[in-house]
């Protein structure tokens, strides 16, 4: 991976709160994932990568330069703040029009309008802000980020407030970007969300960072925990009971019709599992991992944190 944003050994603390605490981690081209709880520090790390807060220890690099000494770097890098920080009597036009001209785009309402229509807004462009729902405004703001053509993009819960039609062009949207080689960094506390448009995570707890990786990567580095693999067949009892003892199966049982198996060995299991059912003739109609989710691979970075 290109990296083109970079964090080194960064810390942000406010009096004797730490929000941040010795982070060290790269982003580069396509959407990554910053995952976290509520409180777990991805705003504070945004802002600091941003370069809206200065680190209280370590380094920020976007695109080779120090945002904090070199502002330059703005002309490539756009933030969607989590706040709801909009003008209520600006039209939604003027208000993406406003941040072209600011940022010294030409012909800023040619770009507006481009930008406008990429978040599908165009039909309520010309109405105020203030009488848009929540999702509309974020909708706003991120055509408002868009409309400077970055390279860089920050996105900070980018999705509240979004009904589901527009939480599935918005993540249509940011995959794109990301597949045309911009870097896109979107937190969020929603699991589902962040495994729909991210192929990279980068997962936060309580301000420090918990694992990097795609979601099959950091699950096939939870070698401790044994992985669960559902099985559907036409006599599961039959089953269960003939892989029970089986080297690399730890536990067996049926859950909803299905044979759920706790494997700490899974090419043992799938060696063992074709001869059970031949044995028996129970025919086996699926096959599937039971915790190769985002949620569950969260689940266990929660638990096994030991700060």
């Amino acid at each position: 991976m290109t990296a083109e944003v970079s964090a080194v050994a960064v810390s942000k603390w406010f009096g004797l709160k730490v929000a941040v605490s010795e982070v060290t981690v790269e982003f580069g081209p396509g959407v990554t994932g910053l995952l976290g709880p509520n409180g777990a520090g991805k705003t504070t790390l945004l802002r600091v990568l941003a370069g809206l807060q200065v680190p209280s220890q370590g380094t920020v690099r976007i695109l080779g330069r120090d945002p904090r000494r070199d502002p330059g770097v703005y002309a490539e890098v756009a933030l969607v703040p989590e706040d709801d920080a909009v003008y209520p009597d600006l039209t939604a036009r003027r208000f993406v029009t406003l941040a072209a001209e600011l940022a010294g785009v030409g012909d800023a309402a040619s770009a507006a309008d481009r930008a406008i229509g990429l978040v599908e807004l165009s039909d309520v462009a010309d109405r105020r802000l203030g009488g848009f729902s929540k999702g509309m405004r974020q909708r706003a703001k991120v055509a408002a980020a868009l409309v400077v053509e970055p390279r860089v993009l920050f996105l900070d819960e980018p999705l509240n407030g979004a009904d589901p039609v527009q939480r599935a062009h918005l993540i249509g949207l940011f995959r794109r970007l990301g597949e045309q080689g911009r870097t896109v960094v979107v937190s969020s506390h929603v699991l589902a969300e962040v495994e729909r448009m991210a192929d990279r995570v980068v997962a936060m707890v309580d301000g420090r960072l918990a694992a990097v990786g795609t979601v099959a990567a950091l699950r096939e580095a939870m070698s401790d925990k044994p992985r669960l693999v559902t099985v559907e067949c036409a006599a599961p009892r039959r089953l269960a009971a003939a892989l029970v003892g089986v080297d690399g199966v730890a536990g067996v049982r049926i859950a909803d019709g299905s044979v759920v198996v706790e494997a700490v060995d899974v090419g043992a299991l799938a060696r063992a599992l074709p001869a059970a059912a031949r044995e028996l003739a129970v025919r086996v109609s699926r096959v599937e991992p039971a915790d190769e989710s985002l949620e569950s691979v969260f689940r266990y970075l929660v638990e096994a944190r030991t700060w």
